[in-house]
This record gives structure tokens, C-alpha cells and sequence, in this order.
């Protein structure tokens, strides 16, 4: 009982703290949907940034990853930090000089309309297709496996997953439809609190335990009983091979910290350059310290529970929780969790909404379309997409690799051929309109042959290196035969102050140094 009651507290805490916040502001405007009114602080936005990215597919995914393969993983997290700077430095200057509210029109301002359009459309499947699922589901498996669901309501185990998707997806939907951005980050901000404190709770305890009162004594334990997993040097037939870091990982980070909707969405509603500079830097601290989240809890669990569980790699951490966690602090744990879910779910529905009624509805279908009629086409695109993101939850179930690395290789299909385009527009001026369509057509139906299809024997991360040199050649050549017509990135007037953060560059020289550090120290292969 004292688990429901922690779990059903903090979780109206959250919601009754988000609304008054809220009570007096208007949803009127795009600008207040879909940005926050372009109010939004850097503490705000790194704590939104930070669980927009952070979900149960990290908490169970991740640690699931770790307790396989090790320290291996922490590449997607501390290669984070190194393309937060290059968001913080140079693109979103960018951005915000051109008054941006959702990254498709960029590509209107650097190829044509058409791009646009199409790239809006590729990005709302891709929620549906592959993060929106992944994230009700590890959900579910979490609080199902926390509260026992399906025994609590007589059902099987697979009917009270489903019962729990449709619960997240539906509270998860009501936070977003209704309040916007600035709901979203306002939540955010005490789940991000929740996340790191409920989240090092796992590890502290678990080591204190295992130490006999010493969480220093209970690391070495660990690390003694298998030194090989705090490697973060991966061999070359491994799950993270070392190599990928230069290859398709680099292109990945880059384009998820300084090009993804969902995540830049965040600093495009920053109340100024300095407040989107914090943001987004204050964002690269945070990666390089929530492996001790999302990553450690997993290795704690192999001194655990031994291989025991690889047949099931994702039920790890829910189990370490079970064991770790006093009873008092379970349900309160659980509604973390479920704010993680919430999180992500909200951002994806809100980017979602934003670039279909910005890039698809007002471009296309009704140019002359009122503020307030895009916030009701925004609130009902939210709406369709949580059902369809709820009926195909339970399609990503038994993954191979592990629900985290399912999620990864969907996201390239999706990923990488945007990220070309958009490298190419900000770094090679006579790259035409034509060569980022062929490209980007070409991407897509490259990398499901290779992956999907065909299966070549070759690591999905280089999959999408390679990918993104054949597209640059396609656009090159299009481009030769068919070139550059116009190109103006220039907004109509400033919405926002572009003074930057005078600390920028000195923070981003750290965060550098650091994630080298880390490859120093722990790499021992």
C-alpha cells in the first residue's frame, strides 16, 4: 500500500505543480504552444533536454545493454557531450537567428518547399514507427514488474503490459495535449530532479549493500569480479565496437543533439541565445554523468545475477530495483519511472504536433490558418499519434539485441539521411534541392536493404557511415547536373536576443577534455 500511495503522490504532485504554473498562461499563439513562448531558461531546458532523451528504453534498455556488454555502451552517452557543443557553438546561433520554430523550415530556407514537406512527413512516421512504441513499452515492462499489474487485476502477463501501455499512453497524452511545450518542460524539471536522485539510488544502494556499509568498497567488489565490463574500449565484433565512434556514430550524435526536432525544440524556445547556450551545455553535463544511471546498474546487476538472465536482458534492472530498493521507496521510484516515460512520450508528441501543423497543415492544406486553429490541429495530432504509438507497443517486444538497440537501428533509417541533408545545407553552399531528395530517398532505401534486407555482416554504426559518404557523392553529383537555385536563411526580424553565454566556450573546453578522460581511464582492451 505504501508503494501506491508514494507512486500516486508524487505523481499528482507533479501535475498539480505543472498546473499552477500554468494557470495563467494562454495557449493562443504558436509561438506559446509549440515554444513556451520563447521563455524557457537554461536550467529548464537542459532538465527537458535531459528527459526528453532519457526514457525506460535507457533505464531498461541500457542497463539491460550493460549487464551484456559491459561499460562498452557509454559511447552513446559521453559522445553526447562533444555534439552538444557543436549544437551550443554553431547551430543553434543559427537557429534562433532565423527565428525558427521547427527544423523543416530550415530546409525550406536551403533547398525548396518540397524538402521541407517531405522531410516533416519521414519525421512524424519516425515517432510512430520507433520511439513512441519503444517508450510505452519498456514503460509498461517496468511498472508492470514493480506492481505486479497483471496479478493485482487476474490477467496474464502479456494482458497486463498491454493495460499499462494504454494507462501511460493516455496520461502521457493529456499532458501534452493540453499544455504545450511549457507544460512539458515544466514537468520535466522535477521528473529531471527525480530521475538523477531516484536513479543513483540504484547504485548507491546496491554498492552499499554489497560493500557492507561501504558504496567505495562495493565498486571494488564489483569491479574485481569482472574487470571486463568496465572496459569502454568495444572489439571489433562486439555490440559497440570502439571504431564506430569515427564512423556513423559521430554523424548520429550530431544530428540527435543538433538537429532532432524533439530535442532542439527545447532551445528553440529558449528566451535568448545565452539561456539556449546554458541549455544545451548545462544538457552535455548531464550525459557525462547519468551513465552512473543508466549504465553502472547494469554491471552491478551481472555481480548480481551472474549470465543468468542474458535470455532476458531487459528485465535486469526492473529485478535489480526489487532487490536493492527498500519497500518505502519503491513507489516513489515508480513514479520517476513513469515520469521518465512521460517525458519522452510528451516530447515526441509535442514535436510531432509542431511539425505537422507548421511544416505539413500550414504549408500545405491551409495557408492562412489561424494561431489558434494550428494549436487545435497541433492537440489533435497529438491525439491520433498516442493511439497509433499505443496499438503498436506491443510489437517491439523481444528484441535480439535488446529493446535499446532495436530502437537504434530504427532511428537510422530515419536518422542518418536527414542528418546528410542537413550537414551538407549548413557546410557546402552549392548542394541543390535535387541532390538532398535523391539523397535522401537513396538513404532510406540503402540502409533497410543493408540492415533489414540483405543483413550484411557489417555494424549497423558503420552502416550509416557509409551511408552518409554514398550520400554526399549522390548530392554532389545531382547537384552538378542540377544546380543551386536560391538559398535565404534570413528571418524577417530577430524574436529573440542573440547576445551568447560569455562562459560557452570555456564550459564546451571542459566537456571535451572530459569525455577524453574517461576513453583514458577506462579503456583497457
Amino acid at each position: 500500500m505504501l508503494t501506491v500511495l508514494s507512486f500516486i503522490g508524487f505523481t499528482l504532485f507533479v501535475a498539480l505543480y505543472s498546473w499552477y504554473k500554468m494557470r495563467k498562461d494562454q495557449m493562443n499563439s504558436s509561438d506559446d504552444y509549440f515554444l513556451g513562448g520563447r521563455s524557457l531558461s537554461g536550467i529548464v531546458i537542459a532538465a527537458s533536454m535531459l528527459m526528453t532523451n532519457i526514457s525506460t528504453e535507457h533505464l531498461i534498455g541500457m542497463n539491460g545493454s550493460s549487464y551484456k556488454n559491459g561499460f562498452i555502451i557509454i559511447a552513446w552517452e559521453v559522445t553526447s557531450a562533444l555534439a552538444l557543443v557543436v549544437a551550443a557553438l554553431y547551430f543553434i546561433p543559427k537557429y534562433l537567428r532565423m527565428g525558427l520554430t521547427t527544423i523543416p523550415e530550415y530546409l525550406e530556407k536551403r533547398f525548396d518547399g518540397v524538402t521541407r514537406s517531405l522531410i516533416a512527413l519521414f519525421l512524424v512516421v519516425s515517432f510512430v514507427v520507433t520511439l513512441l512504441p519503444i517508450v510505452l513499452y519498456t514503460g509498461a515492462i517496468n511498472l508492470e514488474s514493480i506492481f505486479n499489474i497483471s496479478e493485482v487485476l487476474g490477467v496474464t502477463k502479456s494482458e497486463g503490459l498491454w493495460i499499462t501501455v494504454v494507462a501511460i499512453g493516455v496520461i502521457g497524452s493529456l499532458y501534452a495535449i493540453s499544455g504545450g511545450l511549457k507544460a512539458v518542460s515544466i514537468s520535466d524539471l522535477i521528473m529531471g530532479y527525480g530521475l538523477m536522485i531516484g536513479g543513483l539510488m540504484i547504485p548507491v544502494f546496491a554498492l552499499y549493500s554489497i560493500g557492507e556499509g561501504s558504496v567505495f568498497d562495493g565498486l571494488v567488489k564489483v569491479y574485481k569480479s569482472a574487470p571486463q565490463k568496465f572496459n569502454v574500449i568495444g572489439a571489433k565484433d562486439s555490440v559497440m565496437p570502439f571504431g564506430v565512434l569515427f564512423t556513423g556514430l559521430i554523424i548520429n550524435q550530431l544530428y540527435f543533439w543538433g538537429m532532432n526536432q524533439t530535442i532542439i525544440q527545447r532551445a528553440l524556445g529558449a528566451k535568448n541565445l545565452k539561456e539556449a547556450q546554458k541549455g544545451l551545455l548545462f544538457t552535455g553535463v548531464l550525459k557525462i554523468l547519468v551513465p552512473l544511471v543508466i549504465v553502472l546498474p547494469g554491471v552491478i546487476g551481472f555481480y548480481y545475477f551472474g549470465d543468468s538472465m542474458y535470455a532476458n536482458q531487459d528485465y535486469v534492472y526492473p529485478a535489480l530495483i526489487k532487490k536493492v530498493l527498500p519497500v518505502s521507496l519503491v513507489g516513489l521510484f515508480a513514479a520517476v519511472v513513469m515520469g521518465a516515460v512521460l517525458s519522452t512520450f510528451n516530447a515526441v508528441l509535442n514535436s510531432a504536433a509542431t511539425i505537422f501543423s507548421i511544416d505539413v497543415y500550414k504549408r500545405l492544406l491551409k495557408k492562412d490558418a489561424s494561431e489558434k486553429r494550428l494549436v487545435w490541429v497541433g492537440r489533435a495530432t497529438s491525439t491520433t499519434l498516442a493511439v497509433f504509438a499505443i496499438l503498436s507497443a506491443p510489437l517491439v517486444a523481444n528484441a535480439p539485441e535488446g529493446l535499446y538497440q532495436l530502437l537504434q537501428q530504427l532511428n537510422g533509417i530515419f536518422f542518418i539521411p536527414i542528418a546528410s541533408i542537413m550537414i551538407a545545407g549548413f557546410f557546402i553552399k552549392n548542394i541543390s534541392a535535387a541532390g538532398a531528395k535523391a539523397a535522401l530517398f537513396f538513404g532510406l532505401v540503402f540502409y533497410i536493404s543493408a540492415t533489414f534486407i540483405l543483413k550484411v555482416n557489417i555494424h549497423f554504426i558503420h552502416v550509416w557511415g557509409i551511408e552518409f559518404v554514398l550520400n554526399m557523392i549522390i548530392m554532389f553529383v545531382m547537384s552538378y547536373f542540377y544546380p543551386r537555385t536560391t538559398f535565404n536563411d534570413k528571418a524577417d526580424a530577430l524574436k529573440v536576443d542573440m547576445h551568447g553565454w560569455k562562459y560557452a566556450y570555456h564550459l564546451s573546453a571542459v566537456l571535451v577534455v572530459v569525455t577524453i578522460v574517461i576513453y583514458i581511464v577506462l579503456g583497457h582492451q
